[in-house]
């Protein structure tokens, strides 16, 4: 079985700093793109940040622009979020996502989700 198992999250005051680790569990051969999302209380999921499978590319969206990092392991099967300079608006709960992931059995989901980790940014 495949799961994504987030960390990091917690309370911070406005202006600091969290890093968020998403990390795969079970037999992995592979895991394509893989991403955070985001959803507030009453709001949408909503995409955060996105990186390739190579990590050589990746995606913001323009609320968080110059203020996250997205980042992954070499193996490959992790994935990272720096958050600096948070504010009140970046609280929500946290997921990860991996896309296109085969197993070490060769069975293949399109889409893992974590369970979720929740960020609070509050004075």
């Amino acid at each position: 079985q495949v799961q994504l198992v987030e960390s990091g999250g917690g309370l911070v005051q406005p202006g600091g700093s969290l890093r968020l680790s998403c990390v795969a569990s079970g037999s992995i051969r592979s895991i394509n793109g893989m991403g955070w999302y985001r959803q507030a209380p009453g709001k949408e999921r909503e995409l955060v940040a996105s990186i390739s499978s190579g990590g050589g590319s990746t995606n913001y969206a323009e609320l968080v622009k110059g203020r996250f990092t997205i980042s992954r392991d070499n193996a490959g099967n992790s994935v990272y979020l720096q958050m600096n300079s948070l504010k009140p608006e970046d609280t929500a709960v946290y997921y990860c996502k991996g896309t296109r992931v085969v197993t070490g059995s060769g069975i293949w989901y399109l889409e893992v989700w974590g369970q979720g980790t929740q960020v609070t940014v509050s004075s």
